[in-house]
This record gives structure tokens, sequence and C-alpha cells, in this order.
């Protein structure tokens, strides 16, 4: 069966994500505005919840209508087949946004549509109350220029969730960008690399994650693997084959940062994601950077004076870095900063070669490739 999905993603990163789902080998894969749409089938739900580097998480939309009035949203929702996905103790909370639309009260629409849905399943079901006892379908929507679209949540929580990061430091970057910020910059798990403000690790480990063919997704619970219409199967085979398609190579990824505790917060890190061997962590400053290869890729979240430092001593901290790296040692390293900073450049000491616009959280950022 041909199932509908769509993958909600950070605002700059559809790119990425849609290219992923290509190589995943779903079709009719189209970007809009930080969402992704895409065409598969039951398989589909494993391999992308799994395999997914870059996405926030997977929905699986069961209809998409016209609607301008709370009556045209409520008949187009009970219109819907719900029955072929959630069983009569199914639970079906309601969550979701409005834009732009005639219909823009949120808690209005969430009780239209659950009742819509409601209604549907108890004629479908012969009930005139649903019990709401068994596994969670959590019902999601979206209503953009008095367009609806309602999906089911495959995923639970976020897909950023890798598992391996309970504790952080402050200002940590969200996985899913962090991935992408790695593959934006080209590194593919041949030759160096490096993080020199790593935190507790996210970009480095995200590295080395990518750079093994690991599927982030292979040790964490989906929540659409309890649901009765997918075969417990499919999980396990997606799995299964991830695991068999893993490198093993001796790769050059190394991360450091001042801070001693937050190196310790990255080493655990690691070590969950089962990738610490694969990483070099040090202490060091970033201001006097200097590594043993002439060459490399560099990606790193530095302070940009939003949640550490002031922007005055974080743009200080870049004046820093920048002349370290116009060192004639360090000229052949590739540098790609995410920040806030839109001096940055002039702090770095030079201009970027290319900027993307990115949100790391709710925070606008460039992306600066030197």
């Amino acid at each position: 069966m041909e199932l509908e999905f769509c993958a909600p993603c950070l605002f700059g990163l559809e790119g990425p994500v849609g290219n992923e789902l290509r190589h995943m080998g779903f079709t009719d894969v189209r970007g809009e505005n930080g969402r992704v749409l895409f065409r598969g089938d039951e398989r589909g739900v494993a391999i992308a919840n799994i395999k997914s580097r870059f996405a926030e998480r997977i929905l699986l939309e069961v209809g998409r209508f016209p609607a301008a009035s709370f009556k045209e949203l409520f008949e187009r929702v009970r219109a819907l087949p719900w029955e072929r996905y959630i069983p009569k103790n199914g639970a079906f909370p309601v969550k979701g946004w409005s834009l732009n639309s005639e219909l823009h009260s949120v808690p209005d629409c969430q009780a239209i549509i659950k009742k819509a849905v409601s209604v549907r399943l108890g004629g479908k079901y012969g009930l005139s109350w649903l019990p709401e006892d068994g596994e969670l379908y959590q019902i999601q929507f979206s209503i953009l220029n008095n367009e609806a679209a309602l999906y089911l949540d495959t995923t639970g929580p976020g897909l950023h969730k890798r598992g391996y990061r309970p504790d952080t430091v402050e200002a940590p970057i969200r996985e899913t960008l962090a991935a992408a910020l790695v593959d934006i910059a080209g590194y593919r798990g041949r030759g160096d690399f490096c993080d020199p403000f790593c935190g507790s690790g996210t970009i480095a480990i995200e590295a080395a994650l990518a750079a093994k063919g690991r599927a982030p997704g292979i040790n964490r619970h989906f929540s659409s693997e309890e649901w009765h219409f997918l075969s417990k199967d499919i999980w396990k085979n997606v799995r299964d084959e991830s695991k068999n398609s893993e490198f093993n190579r001796i790769y050059s990824i190394f991360a450091s940062d001042i801070d001693e505790k937050a190196l310790e917060t990255a080493r655990r890190s690691a070590r969950r994601a089962g990738v610490e061997e694969l990483i070099h962590f040090s202490r060091a400053d970033a201001a006097k950077f200097s590594m043993r290869t002439e060459n490399g890729i560099i990606v790193t979240n530095p302070p940009y004076g939003e949640r550490l430092l002031d922007k005055k001593e974080a743009q200080a901290l870049m004046r820093q870095f920048g002349k370290a790296m116009a060192s004639p040692v360090n000229r052949g390293w590739r540098v790609n900063i995410i920040s806030s900073d839109e001096e940055l450049e002039r702090s770095f000491g030079r201009q970027a070669k290319k900027a993307r616009k990115l949100y790391n959280g709710r925070i606008k950022c460039g992306f600066f490739m030197f």
C-alpha cells in the first residue's frame, strides 16, 4: 500500500532531508518550507525513522483538503479512513497549528478534529464511547492558507533524540542540525575532521555516526512500532540491514574544548553512541588551533553571544580563532562555522565563500563556509 509521508525539519534543511530520502528509495520527494513530502510503503515507516539523520519526525498523512469553516473541517475529517489505522481502543490525542487561515483558533480546531475522528471511529466500531486505553496514535494537524493536512505521528519523541545525550553542557546543538552541518560541509568519513569548540560533542559524534554509516535511530524505540497494521518484522529487518551495512575503517575525527567538564560529557555521550573509539578528544584552546595534518574539515558551533559569553567576548574569541586559522600551518583546513552573529566574517577576518541561512532551535543563524 502506497502511503503519503511528511518529514518536518528545521528551516534551511529541506535540501539535505530531501536528498537523504531519495537516497533511501522514496519517491515523489518534494520540499516545502520546514518540511519534505514523500511517498513510500509500510516498510518506509521504519526506514525513514531509523535512518533519517536530518528530519525532526516522520508523519503519515491521512488526508489533505481545503477548510475555511469549522463545519467544513469537521465533515472533511470525519470522511477520512481513520479506522484503517486506529483500532477501537487506540488513544488518539490531537495537536497542531494554524497559520494564515480562517480557522486560527488551535484549541477549537483540536476539539473539532477530536470529535470528528471519534464520530467516525464510533460509527465504524459500533461504539458510543471509545476507551482510548490502547497504544498511542498521535494525531497532528496543520492548517496553512486554509488548507488542512491531517497526520499520524509515527515517531514519538523527536528524531533528534538519538538516546546518547541525556546530559549536556550549556548551549547544545540539536543532533539533526549537527548531522546536517557535517553533511553540508562535505565530510564523508575520509580525511581529517575536527570540532575545536566541541562542547558536549554532538557535532563530532554525528560525524562519527555518519562516517561509520550507523543509522541514528537504530537503538531507539518509535511509537509506531506498536501499531497493529505494521508488522514487527519490518522494524527488525530494517535494523538488521542497517547493522550489516555499517563501515569499519580507521577515522581521523578530533574534538577539543577548553572546558574539561564539557569534554567529560562529550566522552560519555560518545560512549553511549558507540563511537568513543572513533573520536580523539582533547583539552585545547581553539584560539591556538594547531593540528598535525595540513588539511581537513572543521565544523563547529562556537559561543556567539546568545547563551554563552556576551557578544563582545564571543567576537573577540572569533578574532583569535580567525588569526589561528590564518596561520600558514592551518591554511589547508576548510572552516565551517554556525553562528547567529551577522558580523562573524568581520570577526573571523575573512569573507566566507558561501553562507547558508539555518536555525539552531529558534535562533536564526548563518552557516559560514570558509
